[in-house]
């Protein structure tokens, strides 16, 4: 109990919470105006869950609808808003609808309409329960607010509420006395206010242009018609049907229409009928109804489904009302020529048909509706009438007269169109089987239906089968006896098995052919027992072909085996049912579909093969004898029906032979008799009948034949007599048309006799006869033109007999050829042809009948080959007049002929016997020449029959081999092709040539070699070819050089043409190729200067890279002879070697063999080089003449020059053009022309080697040169030492050797000869370049050392080499070499001989920058300062190169020293201010240098002054000059002055005037300084002067020495250095005694001054 209290209480505090929240609400929403839209629906949308949610009391509920309802009315809100007022309003009705209702009439608005969401909500919650009370008030307030709506929102929102109230006054009226709640309004009211409205709604309301509000209407409409009583709304129906078809006419949803409508007749049914006004209006209202059924179904659509589904309904409840009416209609509707309205009227006649009673009348009209439907034929229509015509085959109108109409249509649609839709000929398919079975029967075997083969026979098959289920007879059973209605078993098996044939046509046309033929087996007996013979060969062989064709498919099924299969089918079957009547009437069915039904040609083919079979199958004789008169009396216009009848007459003729050969040679009178049938014709057809009758005669022969071979050759002799008797006695006019009437068929009977493999008699007396009459007709035929094809076909004849016997003797075949020849190769050209024809198509037609004999011929000439294959060389005998005739059409018809005997010879592969080519060279030589022929096609087919020829030499080689028991070749015929060969004459040759002995090969080369002058430049130019090509293929085994060689140089002298003479060089290089030793010596033995052909031929030989090396390789050879020294004239063959080279080497085409022998080549040129100068030929001995440029006279050469030039070539060739160049920069073409400077020039040309030429060439050449080195030819030992010494250049090369490379330059060095000297000294010059010998050339630093003082070439080479061991030296004792050098090496600098002076200074200042690298000490020093006053006097020289090395050594002299100011000026010296250059530098001495240094440069000077070179005199004194010039001498202590002055007046003796003046002139510039200063300066001590100088107070001044000691003049030149350092030593260590004293002074002192103006380490020293 406290508990439920305590609930209570809580529920009670709920409600409280609840009502003060809705309270709340309410009080926001009636000051909603001073809220947002946003704000108000939230508010809504809480108020709405509220309510849905809770129980509202009435109170509560009554004042929440006022509020709302009052703000609907004020605000009228839109859009969301609007629907969240419209629910909030239903959630209120949800409590209490009534009070929602009642605010619809409020007075308060009665002048305006209420809101759009109350209207809403009342029409929604007038389907609620508890709403009956309100219906009748609320319908009279919205039918006066109807009349008020203008709006389309508000339209819609009344719809809204009267179709609430509509819907729910129908339910109360339905229920009646079932509801509980009663309206508050009767139904006759209910009628009167539905009348009300719906005029309303169609009068007021404008519903053809609001398309929403006019769909609502019409739903509120149709549920009007159920609320209006019948007979009223009968009265209504004209009225509404105007008014519907203008809302038809608008662009309104049909669903809506047809839902009217439908609920229309609805209505109007209920009371049994529809009444006058819509009997009236059925046309209209099915107008429209024909519309919305013929309106596009979406599936996705509801309201379009519906639609149809309403429109159709419609149609029923019609017709079950007005049944004739609406059928008169909808025929109408099908006649039409609107496709899209017979769709819908055949649509809605299925619909209603099965109401509709089937009267006769009906039947009929209907019929003729489809009909008219049917002719139409519109393929959209096509589907929806087969429905109908279904349904109508279920009421048996296919029995009907005009059911045949409609099957015929059927069977139009089932045949395979792309028009024709898979649905549709399925649908036929079931229709069909409507079809009764004999009138199905009946329709498979009709022509005209064979398209729907397929569908007809499926549902026959089907028919049948379930005949055959039901027990029933098959359906011959009772139908075969009435033949005129039902076709014959005869016909309907002829039919089947011509369908079978076939069987992948539409892909099952064999098997529904075979499957329907089992059905209706039986197919001869009215009874299955009879014959049961037939159904059991049928249920055996149908299902084997049935597999056949499963197992298979069209591509694999072999055609003439499965017409085989058939035909065995039907043998079988025929002779199992074994009656002759019934057989009789099959060939007479045969027949008849030959002559008239086939137009089929495989078909008919087969149709006289079936005849055969059939026939074959009688055991009448007189049967068969008469079907044969019937067959052949049947028509032979066309060549495939007398194919076909000789083909029947052939399979006949297996059972009945005799019969057959009878019947032909009976109805063969008709050629022969002149009482003929023939000669009744009118005259210009009488040759044309006879020949088609021939043509049948000989055909069927040739069958019969073909089918006969056993048998056949007994009567083989008869039959050929009866073909010549044919033409012999026949009735018409013999002429040229008559021989081919004749022939034609003769040639193919022939054909077939050479086309049988079986053993033939073993002779035939006739062949031989016509044979001899085939030549006749030939040699009857003009040559002049081509005006028949007899010629063609009588060759053909005579083809075809080559297996019978007797065969021909060899003069007969030979006249059979030659007569054949000249009957076919005479005959005009074909462009003759083409000319001379009347017309082109006549032109054209002539030159197709050409080439159809030129076949003829060639299957003429392989007859005969195959005859007797030994004769092949006679068959090519007969003809070379043709080969060689002056008409090219018959030149190539000869050649033609050629290659195709020699082809077929190939071909045949039978060379068991040899055949012997007695003539082969010139049959060769003749095809090879015609390979050059001006006619491409000449040329072309001689290609092809060299080939034949050597393949058939080949193959003869292999089978003689392979009877030896030796190993079978390579096939070389793959090697070798027409192709190859054509326009090759070169491969001719090269392919035959193993195939001829010498004297053979000889002799074909000397007759070539005659042809070379021929006039005609083709046949020149092939006779060269096959020279040049034997020569390059068996060169070797040719003989008579010497005479081969003068014929050739003697012709080419003769030929001018280019091409010919260019081929005739190539002979002569291949035949020098292969016989150098012979041809070359015999060329160089001409007397020189040589011609231009010589020469010519020389540069040829350079043009073969073999030829090239052979020939190069013997030119050497002659170079490296050592010349007889006691020889006095100059040897000739070497120079004219030279002269060779010079042209072998100036094409492109000798740079690889030249690259080859490089090395060798060049090394023995330049030996042979030093011979030829050294015996100083006449420079105006001209060896060779050179061709120069176009327009300029050709460049002389004589031995010497000619050499030189060979060397360049030899560069050239060897792609190094810029080795030449840099020989020519360094002239060394010069250098190398004189005996003198030959080894130089060598120096530097292999300078250029080493520079330009890759490593590997450097390394060929090191190895040549190594095997030279101590020869005892002085030339080749100079050439190979320079080339050695100078190779050392290169790293890899100097690398490469060891010790002994040392050991040789020291041993040449130590030879008397001075070129030796230098050579060895060059060695060691480049050797010494390379890290890895330093050790090595150290111990070499004295020997070099002795050299300094020898010839000039020799010194400077001495001084190179001792350079580069200095300066490539790495080791720290490079200062010990230098120092031990420096004495031999300073007087160098000061040397007369000018390049011994540059070398000398150059090297030094080499040294000089690399002993810098190593910080020289003091010793060092020392011997480096010997060097300035020598290189400041060479400066002075007026030699540019010298002045140069000078500048460069004083530069690194200065870097050395530390004289860093004066090394750019002493790097840029020039001859114009080398002067300059020195007055700076002593200057430079005077200010810087300690003066006891500069008395000691001084001193060094002095010994210049008695050099025997005046220019040294002349240098010192200019030194000595500008010296003391710069020094005040009036500070130098008087001693010492009177030192210089004795010196200078010692120069007065001199022998030079100018250097006399020079002496005077710079004493008298001493004695004047001297005299102007005679003040005296106090001496202070040693000590005194050194302390004030230190303090920086100014002592005194007084006077300097620059001598320390006074000696002899003499004394200078030996001991002044060594004075000098001690003097400079003492000096040092009194300054360091001084300074260790401790003078104080230095402290004291204010300002530190310089103790010199320059910085220099020399000053401090």
């Amino acid at each position: 109990m406290p508990v439920l209290m305590a609930d209570n209480a809580k529920n009670d505090e709920d409600w409280d919470i609840l009502t003060r929240s809705i309270e709340a609400s309410v009080e926001v929403i009636q000051v909603a105006g001073k809220w947002s839209a946003d704000n108000t629906l939230e508010i809504f949308k809480l108020l709405e869950a509220k309510i849905l949610n809770n129980k509202i009391p009435a109170p509560l509920c009554q004042k929440v609808t006022d509020v709302i309802v009052n703000y609907l009315r004020t605000t009228r809100p839109e859009g969301k808003l609007e629907e969240i007022g419209t629910a909030l309003l239903l959630a209120l009705g949800s409590h209490s609808p009534g009070m929602v209702i009642i605010k619809l009439w409020d007075s308060s608005g009665a002048r305006s309409l209420p809101p759009r969401s109350l209207l809403v909500a009342v029409g929604k919650l007038s389907l609620c329960p508890g709403t009956a009370t309100y219906i009748g008030t609320t319908w009279e307030y919205i039918l006066r607010l109807l009349r008020m709506a203008q709006e389309e929102e508000d339209m819609l929102a009344m719809c809204h509420a009267l179709r609430g109230l509509v819907i729910s006054a129908r339910k109360h009226l339905d229920l009646d006395s079932k509801d509980d709640e009663v309206m508050d309004i009767t139904s006759e009211a209910v009628a009167v206010k539905a009348y009300h409205t719906l005029h309303v709604l169609f009068n007021r309301w404008p519903l053809k242009s609001k398309k929403k509000v006019t769909e609502q209407a019409l739903m509120i409409i149709g549920h009007l018609f159920f609320l209006m009583p019948p007979s009223k709304l009968k009265n209504q129906v004209n009225w509404l049907t105007r008014r519907l078809m203008t809302l038809a006419s608008t662009n309104l949803k049909p669903f809506y229409l047809s839902q009217c409508i439908c609920q229309l007749l609805d209505a109007l049914a209920l009371s049994g009928c529809g009444g006058v006004n819509l009997a009236s209006q059925l046309e209209n209202i099915t107008d429209m109804l024909f519309n919305m059924v013929n309106e596009k179904i979406i599936s996705s659509d509801p309201y379009s489904v519906q639609n149809h589904s309403l429109a159709l309904k419609a149609f029923y409840i019609l017709t079950k009302l007005y049944s004739d009416q609406v059928v008169v209609l909808i025929r109408r509707a099908m006649e039409s020529k609107d496709p899209a309205k017979i769709i819908v009227a055949l649509e809605v006649f299925q619909d209603v048909f099965h109401n509709v009673p089937q009267t006769e009348k009906l039947k009929s009209d209907v019929m003729n509706s489809v009909v008219i439907v049917i002719q139409e034929d519109h393929p959209p229509v096509r589907m929806e009438l087969l429905s109908l015509i279904e349904i109508l085959a279920q009421y048996d109108y296919l029995h009907l007269p005009q059911g045949n109409v409609i099957i015929d249509y059927l069977i139009k649609l089932s045949e395979p169109d792309p028009s024709n839709e898979e649905d549709i000929q399925l649908m036929c398919f079931r229709i069909l089987q409507m079809v009764p079975l004999p009138k199905l029967v009946t329709l498979v075997c009709q022509p005209s239906n064979n398209m729907a083969f397929l569908i007809l026979s499926k549902a026959t098959t089907e028919i049948a089968l379930k005949t055959q289920i039901l027990g029933k007879g098959p359906y011959l059973s009772s139908f075969h006896l009435t033949p005129t209605q039902v076709i014959s078993p005869q016909k309907l098996l002829t039919h089947l098995v011509l369908f079978a044939l076939k069987p992948y046509r539409q892909k099952k046309f064999g098997v529904s052919s075979l499957q329907l033929l089992q059905s209706l087996h039986p197919i001869t007996s009215l009874h299955p027992v009879i014959n049961s013979n037939v159904g059991q060969l049928w249920m055996k062989m149908i299902p084997q072909m049935l597999q056949i064709l499963e197992d298979n498919d069209e591509k694999s099924l072999k055609q003439k085996d499965w017409e085989n299969k058939l035909l065995q089918f039907s043998s079988q079957s025929l002779m199992a049912i074994n009656d002759d009547s019934w057989l009789e009437q099959l060939t007479m069915v045969i027949l008849e579909r030959i002559n008239y039904f086939s137009d089929d040609e495989e078909e008919k083919a087969f149709l006289y093969r079936f005849f055969g079979f059939t026939l074959q199958t009688s055991r009448n004789p007189q049967l068969v004898k008469m079907m044969l008169s019937a067959i052949l009396k049947t028509s032979h216009e066309e060549l495939q029906e007398r194919e076909g009848l000789a083909v029947a007459l052939g399979i006949v003729s297996l059972k009945h032979l005799k019969i057959v050969l009878d019947g032909l040679q009976e109805y063969g009178t008709m050629l022969t008799n002149p009482e003929t049938s023939i000669l009744t014709l009118m005259k210009e057809h009488q040759q044309r009948e006879w020949g088609l009758v021939c043509d049948t005669i000989h055909l069927s022969y040739g069958k019969i034949i073909s089918e006969n071979k056993g048998t056949i050759f007994n009567h083989l002799n008869d039959i050929l007599t009866l073909t010549l008797q044919h033409y012999y006695n026949c009735v018409v006019e013999k002429d040229n048309n008559l021989k081919l009437y004749y022939l034609s068929p003769l040639m193919h009977l022939t054909n077939v006799l050479s086309s049988q493999s079986i053993t033939l008699p073993n002779t035939i007396p006739q062949k031989l006869e016509v044979i001899a009459f085939m030549l006749e007709l030939i040699r009857g035929e003009p040559m002049t033109c081509i005006s028949s094809s007899i010629r063609q076909k009588a060759m053909n004849v005579i083809t075809d007999f080559r297996k019978l016997k007797p065969l021909l003797e060899p003069e007969y075949r030979a006249d059979v050829l030659r007569t054949c020849y000249k009957s076919v190769l005479s005959l005009p050209s074909l462009e003759a042809m083409l000319k001379d024809a009347s017309s082109p198509s006549e032109g054209q037609a002539n030159v197709e009948l050409f080439r159809e004999t030129m076949h003829a011929l060639r299957k003429l000439m392989e007859a005969m080959v195959l005859e007797e294959p030994t004769r092949i060389p006679t068959c090519l005998e007969l003809l070379d007049s043709w080969l060689n005739s002056q008409k090219d059409n018959e030149r190539e018809r000869a050649m033609w002929c050629v290659a195709r005997i020699l082809g077929f010879t190939v071909k045949m592969n039978n060379f068991e016997v040899e055949i012997q080519f007695t003539r082969l060279g010139p049959l060769v030589r003749l095809l090879a020449i015609r390979c050059q022929d001006p006619v491409d096609n000449i040329s072309f087919l001689s290609s092809q029959a060299v080939y034949n020829l050597y393949c058939i030499l080949l193959l003869q080689k292999q089978m003689m081999r392979k009877k030896q028991g030796l190993w079978e070749e390579e096939d070389k015929s793959e090697v070798y092709s027409a192709h190859v060969f054509h326009n090759n004459i070169y491969e001719i040759a090269k392919a035959f040539a193993e195939y001829f002995t010498q004297i053979q090969l000889t002799n074909l080369v000397l007759m070539a070699m005659e042809g070379l002058t021929d006039s005609k430049a083709k046949v020149s130019l092939a006779a060269a070819q096959l020279m040049n090509a034997v020569m390059k293929e068996r060169g070797k085994d040719v003989i008579k050089i010497e005479q081969i060689v003068e014929g050739i140089l003697e012709r080419l002298n003769l030929q001018q043409e280019p091409s010919t003479r260019e081929e005739i060089q190539q002979v002569m290089c291949s035949l020098a190729g292969s016989n150098t030793d012979a041809v070359v010596p015999m060329l160089l033995n001409k007397p020189l200067p040589w011609d231009r052909t010589k020469l010519t031929l020389w540069r040829t030989f350079g043009t073969q890279r073999g030829t090239t090396i052979k020939i190069l390789q013997l030119l050497i050879n002659i170079l490296e002879k050592n010349p007889r020294e006691d020889t006095k004239e100059m040897a000739f063959q070497p120079v004219a070697v030279t002269c060779a080279l010079c042209e072998m080497l100036s094409g492109p085409p000798s740079q690889e063999a030249v690259r080859e022998l490089y090395p060798r080549l060049l090394l023995a040129v330049l030996c042979h080089l030093y011979w030829v100068i050294e015996q100083s030929p006449p420079q105006n001995m001209l060896v060779y003449s050179k061709e120069g440029a176009l327009g300029s006279k050709s460049k002389p050469f004589d031995p010497a020059s000619c050499t030189l030039e060979v060397v360049k070539l030899v560069f050239m060739a060897a792609a190094y053009d810029s080795v030449v160049i840099y020989a020519s920069e360094h002239h060394c073409w010069d250098l190398l022309s004189s005996p003198k400077s030959y080894y130089i020039g060598i120096m530097d040309l292999t300078s250029g080697i080493v520079k330009n030429c890759e490593t590997f060439i450097l390394h060929r050449f090191l190895n040549r040169v190594r095997n030279m080195l101590y020869s005892l030819d002085h030339r080749q030992k100079v050439t190979a030492r320079t080339f050695y010494v100078q190779l050392l250049w290169h790293r890899t090369v100097a690398e490469t050797l060891g010790q002994d490379c040392v050991d040789n330059l020291v041993r040449w060095i130590k030879e008397p000869s001075l070129i030796m000297k230098e050579i060895g000294l060059r060695g060691i010059s480049n050797l010494a370049l390379h890290p890895k010998h330093s050790e090595a050339l150290k111990s070499l630093v004295p020997l070099l050392r002795d050299f300094l003082k020898n010839e000039a070439r020799v010194t400077v080479q001495a001084v190179k080499a001792l350079r580069n061991i200095i300066y490539h030296r790495l080791g720290e004792d490079t200062k010990l070499i230098f120092c031990s050098i420096s004495k031999q090496l300073c007087p160098l600098i000061n040397d007369e001989r000018d390049q011994v002076r540059i070398s000398a200074t150059s090297s030094l200042g080499h040294m000089l920058r690399r002993l810098f690298q190593f910080k020289p000490g003091t010793s060092v020093r020392r011997e480096i300062y010997t060097f300035l006053v020598p290189l400041l006097l060479s400066l002075q020289d007026n030699n540019i190169q010298v002045v140069k090395a000078c500048g460069g050594a004083l530069s690194e002299w200065a870097n050395v020293i530390g004289w860093s100011s004066l090394i750019q000026m002493f790097r840029h010296t020039t001859l114009s201010d080398h002067i300059q250059v020195l007055e700076e530098t002593c200057s430079f001495l005077v200010y810087t240098v300690r003066h006891y240094l500069l008395g000691v440069l001084l001193t060094q000077s002095f010994s210049f002054l008695k050099s025997p070179q005046v220019f040294l005199r002349t240098a010192a004194l200019n030194f000595i000059g500008l010296t003391t010039k710069k020094i005040n001498m009036s500070h130098i202590q008087e001693s010492d002055v009177q030192l210089v002055q004795n010196v200078l007046e010692s120069m007065d003796s001199d022998p030079v005037e100018s250097v006399r003046s020079m002496a005077s002139d710079i004493l008298k510039t001493i004695d004047k300084d001297v005299k102007h200063h005679h003040a005296h300066l106090s001496r202070l001590s040693h000590i005194s002067v050194n302390f004030l100088k230190v303090s920086g107070i100014k002592a005194p001044k007084r006077k300097k020495r620059l001598f320390k000691t006074v000696k002899q003049e003499g004394d200078y030149d030996g001991r002044w250095k060594r004075k000098m350092w001690n003097w400079f030593r003492s000096a040092t260590n009194s300054i360091s005694k001084w300074c260790s004293g401790g003078v104080t002074l230095l402290q004291s002192s204010v300002k530190k001054q310089s103790l010199g103006k320059s910085t220099d380490k020399a000053e401090n020293v």
